[in-house]
């Protein structure tokens, strides 16, 4: 159910983090907003204050709006949730105006300015975070790209960080090589609803067995190399007799 999928992202956060800092004494988190943001609840405080200490946080994906909005800016919700327990933690934050491209530009230089110790780079120069966690949504869109658009096409020769003007406020999303590149890729998916009461199971089928889809239909089938995929029962319910 919800709650185990929940208890098992914390429990990857922890090995991974643990993992991280036993290696090079840092870890590297990138986290999106939605469902995500309360799985992470009951992390922190003096329990994880070892790891969280030395914890750099990037957003996946996050709205060109104040800090503190606590409606709309996922860092407020993160802050309100767990982040305020993440003793010591680095998170790194946008500049809080509307400014897409600005906002992209500036946030791709925070992650760049970050030591090789902090956050690793592959062979190609893409940075390795330990640890990315992932939700898709019902049309597929991972981060902030989104079906038919020029984001999700974006290769490893692009930027990092990039502004999605699709709605206003305008968003910043990492890119699908930077997302790709992680470390450990986890996507996480739970929940049923009156509407919805096979929870997420025709976006999982969509995302991962679904040989039609492309990254201009279904962006999160852009993970399917790298990506562990977390998810109740009814989100794996259309997945077929091989993944039960």
């Amino acid at each position: 159910d919800a709650n185990a999928v929940g208890a098992s992202i914390r429990d990857i956060v922890r090995k991974a983090a643990t993992q991280a800092i036993a290696e090079r004494g840092s870890f590297a988190i990138a986290i999106p907003g939605g469902s995500i943001l309360k799985m992470l609840v009951g992390t922190g405080g003096e329990t994880d204050q070892e790891w969280t200490t030395k914890t750099t946080l990037a957003y996946v994906n996050h709205k060109c709006v104040a800090m503190d909005d606590g409606d709309l800016a996922t860092h407020a919700k993160a802050t309100n949730l767990f982040l305020g327990d993440w003793v010591g933690c680095n998170s790194i934050v946008m500049d809080g105006t509307d400014d897409g491209p600005a906002e992209a530009a500036n946030y791709e230089q925070q992650i760049k300015a970050l030591s090789d110790d902090v956050l690793p780079r592959d062979e190609s120069g893409l940075p390795i975070f330990d640890l990315a966690l992932i939700g898709v949504g019902d049309d597929g869109h991972i981060g902030s790209l989104y079906p038919g658009r020029d984001e999700v096409l974006v290769d490893a020769s692009g930027p990092w960080v990039l502004p999605v003007e699709m709605k206003q406020p305008p968003s910043i999303t990492l890119s699908l090589p930077v997302m790709a590149s992680a470390k450990q890729v986890v996507v996480a998916a739970c929940g049923v609803s009156d509407k919805y009461p096979q929870g997420k199971s025709e976006g999982m089928r969509r995302a991962i067995v679904d040989e039609t889809e492309s990254l201009s239909t279904f962006p999160a089938v852009g993970l399917r190399p790298v990506a562990t995929w977390i998810m109740d029962e009814a989100a794996a319910s259309k997945l077929g007799s091989s993944y039960n």
